[in-house]
This record gives structure tokens, sequence and C-alpha cells, in this order.
């Protein structure tokens, strides 16, 4: 039963966690973000929430640039090092030992071990709350054709790691249980 409360509910978990890259003037960092969304497919615009006070922030609203990866299960360390390190303390890539090529379009670090990549420029920045909802254009795609079948995932090759909270991840793979959902005509 549904009970009315006064206090924030945040139920957005289980989740996909996006991990961000962004590099100025010679610095570069990766950060988790698990408040992100497509938001158009023509142009192809993607949106990523960012605290201000985050170091990739600044990184972000500087170089007006940035990069939006999906990686499979077995690299979920690099997301779960990426949310809980700070590029203030230094450089978490070399930290996390995250093999990585320059953007095509962007400066931003490519992480290798992706399956999905989005090199974005900044089109908007708008401060709702405590974050910033950060708008890129998609400049470049990047793919591992190998972890798909047509448009849905290749269930043999990947496995997808969906945030639970407090460190804990559960994974979508072939032996996950998954429905087809047909209406029923109610005439």
């Amino acid at each position: 039963m549904l009970k009315s409360t006064n206090e924030t509910v945040l139920h957005c978990y289980p989740g996909l966690i996006a991990v961000v890259t962004a590099e100025w003037n010679g610095t570069k960092n990766i950060m988790a973000a698990g408040w992100h969304s497509y938001m158009s497919y023509a142009p192809p615009i993607y949106g990523v929430a960012i605290a201000e006070e985050r170091f990739t922030h600044h990184l972000v609203k500087n170089s007006g640039e940035f990069a939006i990866h999906f990686l499979p299960a077995e690299f979920a360390h690099y997301i779960e090092g990426s949310g809980k390190l700070s590029g203030k303390d230094g450089d978490k890539l070399e930290v996390l030992n995250i093999p990585y090529k320059k953007g095509e379009t962007v400066n931003s670090p490519i992480l290798t071990d992706a399956y999905v990549v989005y090199e974005c420029k900044v089109k908007d920045i708008q401060k709702f709350g405590d974050h910033d909802w950060i708008v890129g254009e998609i400049t470049k795609f990047h793919k591992d054709e190998t972890c798909f079948d047509g448009f849905l995932p290749n269930w043999d090759k990947l496995e997808i790691p969906l945030y639970i909270g407090q460190s804990q991840y559960a994974i979508a793979n072939k032996e996950t249980k998954k429905i087809t959902v047909e209406l029923k005509n109610n005439d």
C-alpha cells in the first residue's frame, strides 16, 4: 500500500550508469553518472546531470565537450572507482589503469573497453536544484558491433551492470529473465 510522505523518495535504481570523461587544459577526468538520458534522436542529443562541485563539471564547462561511455559488467570496477575517487586527488584514469584513446571530435578520453561511446559538444548547461543538466550534441559514435544483435544487446557477448546502490550491481545477461509484453485488445 502506498503511503504519502514529504521526504524525497529516490527510486531510479537499478539503472544503467554512464561514465563521463572530459579534458581541459591538459587535465582529464572520469566520473560515474546515474542521471543521464537521450534527449533527441535527430539530431542526436544526450544529457547528463553533474553537480557543480564535481571536478568533472569544471572540465566539461571549460572545454565545452565530454564523452559518455557504457561499460560491460567485467569493467564495473571502473564505474565504482570513477564514482568513489576524486579527480582533485589525481588522474583517476591512471590510478584505475583504464585504457583509453583520444576522441575523434573531442579531446575527451575514449575508454577502449566500453561497448558504446558518445562524443559530445556542449549545447547548453542549465541548473536544476543541486545539479546542472549538461546537454551535448553527439558528434561521433563508437560501438563494439560484437556486443549487439541488430539493435538489441547480444547476450552471448555482453553482460551489462545495473547499479542497485551501495556498491552493488545486478548483471543483465543471457540468464536474465526476459519477457515480451503484448497489449491486449480491450474490446
